[in-house]
C-alpha cells in the first residue's frame, strides 16, 4: 500500500504546466529577437556557438528533477506489514424526510435544518462505523451508498434539500425497503436505520416495512421532528419566504409531529422512538441504543508498519540535477563539425 506523509506538497505539481507556459513565452521571445537581426544564415555566422536547443533539454530535466523533489518531500511510504485486527463497528443508514413539511419552523431555524446540523455532529464523532443517506418524500432516493468517508458524506449532506424529490408525500416504508438494498449483508457487520421525519406517513406501510427488517437483524430507530400542536409550512420563492401553503378554504396548512406513528414504525423495527427538541436532537441516545446492541466486531486487515520511500525520488532528482549543471548552452564543436551526410567535392 501506497502513501504520502504529506500528500499536500504534491499540489506543487501544478507549478510545472506555468514553467512551461512561462519559459516556451521566453523562448519564443528569444527567437523573434534573433530573427530580427536580419538573415538567418548570417545571424547564425555571427553566433555560431548559441545553441537553441540544449535550453529546452536542461528545461526539461529541471522540470523533472523538480516533479522528484517534490515527491520526495510530500515522503512516500509503503506499507510493508499488514495486520489482522478485530473492531466493532456498524452500518447506519440515515433515512431523511425531506418534504415540504419538513420546512415548519416549530423546531430552529426548521426541521430539515435541525435534523442536518444533528446529523454533521453525529458524523463527527463516527469511528470507523459506515453510514449512507437516503432521502424521501413521496419517493426515495439514495443520497449517499454506504461509506467511512466521512468528508464526503458531510459534502453530500449540505446539498440536501426540500426540492431534490419531486413527488410530494411521506414515503417512510419506500425508504425502509431502499435501504435495506443498501446494506450489504455480506460483511458482518451490525445494521441499522435511523428514519428522521414528522411522522405524516401517508404512502404506504411503514409499519410492516419496519417489522421486516427487524426479522432480517436490521433494528429501525425513529426521530420525530416538530411539535404535537404543529407549525405552518412556509412556502420559498429565491430563497425568500412568501407565505404559508394554505387549504381549499384558504386556511394555513399545520403540519404536526405524528408521535403515534413513529411510535409504531419503531416498535416494529425493534428499535427506538425520540422526539427532537432544540436542546437535543435524540440522535446521541439512538445511537446509544444501536452501540450496546448492534454493533458487532468485524475482522479486518490493514498496514501497520510503513517504510520511507523519498530516498529513491531524491537521488534521481539530485542525477537529473547534475546532468543538467553539466549540460552547457553552447553546441559541442565536435558535434558541430561532425558532418555525416555532407558529400565531399571531387
Amino acid at each position: 500500500m501506497l502513501r504520502f506523509a504529506h500528500i499536500e506538497l504534491l499540489w506543487g505539481l501544478a507549478l510545472i504546466p506555468v514553467f512551461v507556459l512561462l519559459f516556451a513565452g521566453v523562448s519564443r521571445w528569444k527567437t523573434k529577437a534573433v530573427k530580427s537581426l536580419g538573415d538567418r544564415n548570417v545571424v547564425n555566422l555571427m553566433i555560431p556557438d548559441v545553441s537553441f536547443s540544449r535550453p529546452w533539454l536542461k528545461f526539461i530535466l529541471f522540470s523533472i528533477a523538480f516533479a522528484f523533489l517534490l515527491i520526495a518531500a510530500a515522503d512516500p511510504q509503503i506499507g510493508s506489514k499488514m495486520e489482522e485486527e478485530k473492531r466493532k463497528s456498524a452500518d447506519l443508514m440515515i433515512l431523511l424526510d425531506v418534504s415540504n413539511s419538513m420546512l415548519s419552523q416549530d423546531l430552529a431555524p426548521n426541521r430539515l435544518e435541525n435534523a442536518k446540523r444533528a446529523i454533521a455532529q453525529l458524523i463527527e464523532n463516527l469511528h470507523g462505523d459506515r453510514i449512507g443517506i437516503i432521502v424521501f418524500a413521496g419517493e426515495a432516493y439514495v443520497q449517499m451508498p454506504i461509506t467511512t468517508d466521512y468528508s464526503a458524506a458531510k459534502l453530500f449532506l449540505n446539498t440536501i434539500n426540500t426540492n431534490m424529490v419531486p413527488t410530494q408525500g411521506t414515503a417512510i416504508g419506500t425508504a425502509i425497503d431502499l435501504g435495506m438494498k443498501s446494506f450489504d449483508f455480506k460483511n458482518g457487520t451490525g445494521k441499522a436505520m435511523i428514519i428522521i421525519t414528522d411522522g405524516e406517513n401517508h404512502e404506504d406501510d411503514a409499519v410492516a416495512a419496519a417489522k421486516n427488517a427487524a426479522e432480517k437483524d436490521v433494528s429501525v430507530h425513529v426521530i420525530g421532528v416538530g411539535s404535537p400542536e404543529g407549525a405552518p409550512i412556509p412556502i420559498f420563492e429565491n430563497g425568500r419566504q412568501i407565505g404559508f401553503h394554505t387549504d381549499s378554504a384558504g386556511k394555513n396548512v399545520v403540519s404536526k409531529l405524528n408521535e403515534a406513528m413513529g411510535k409504531e414504525i419503531a416498535a416494529a423495527g425493534g428499535g427506538s422512538y425520540v422526539r427532537a427538541t432544540n436542546a437535543n436532537s435524540g440522535l446521541g441516545i439512538v445511537m446509544d441504543q444501536i452501540y450496546k446492541i448492534q454493533r458487532k466486531t468485524v475482522d479486518t486487515k490493514s498496514f501497520k508498519d510503513f517504510e520511507d520511500r523519498f530516498q529513491i525520488f531524491l537521488a534521481i532528482a539530485f542525477l537529473l540535477l547534475v546532468i543538467e549543471f553539466f549540460i552547457s548552452n553552447r553546441k559541442s564543436q565536435r558535434l558541430s563539425n561532425l558532418k555525416l551526410f555532407e558529400v565531399k567535392k571531387t
